[in-house]
């Protein structure tokens, strides 16, 4: 199944962690999360990244499941605590998984960790988690992750989750004004 439809609620764990999909009660976490100077600079999430935000974050993540583009889960311990019906805790981040084209067997996984969570090693876990269920349970052949050169924190993930820089020229952008390049990282499994 390389396809970008996966069925029914998706709720992944390993690595001490549960990823799971974000529900309505997490809007106040998002916003907590994701309203950092950081997150704005690094990714491409509005800022300030206000409930309404939150909101219109959470209305497109729900579309682009739904149209099987992507899937993106809030990066939890799986303990008690607020947020998600499911009893997994509260969210303190997010991790990606976009199909490059249906079909296609290429994707490409993003993540997101919130100030106050950082530097416990989550990031890395979540990807681990992630490309597993990615290679394991949908069959993706490539998995990659486009990282700008400058972020030492994003490419030291990528390198201790398993991926390789590769040789790729890099794929120049603009996001909110600013030039960039991606370099593209390679899941080595």
């Amino acid at each position: 199944m390389t396809g970008g439809v996966v069925p029914g609620e998706l709720r992944l764990s390993g690595h001490g962690l549960v990823l799971r999909e974000w529900e309505d009660d997490d809007l106040e976490t998002m916003v907590g999360l994701f309203d950092d100077p950081e997150v704005a600079y690094w990714t491409p999430l509005v800022s300030p990244f206000d409930l309404e935000a939150a909101r219109l974050y959470l209305k497109r993540a729900r579309e682009r499941r739904a149209a099987g583009q992507a899937v993106q889960l809030a990066i939890t311990e799986g303990s008690g605590g607020s947020g998600g019906s499911g009893g997994s805790g509260a969210a303190l981040g997010e991790v990606l998984l976009m199909w490059s084209e249906p079909g296609s067997g290429v994707a490409e996984i993003g993540y997101s960790v919130g100030a106050a969570h950082r530097g416990r090693g989550l990031a890395v876990r979540a990807v681990r988690v992630m490309t597993e269920f990615a290679r394991g349970t949908l069959g993706i052949d490539r998995l990659l992750l486009e990282i700008e050169k400058e972020n030492a924190a994003s490419a030291a993930v990528a390198g201790a989750a398993g991926y390789s820089l590769t040789e790729a020229p890099p794929i120049p952008g603009e996001e909110k004004g600013r030039r960039l390049f991606l370099r593209t990282w390679e899941y080595d499994g």
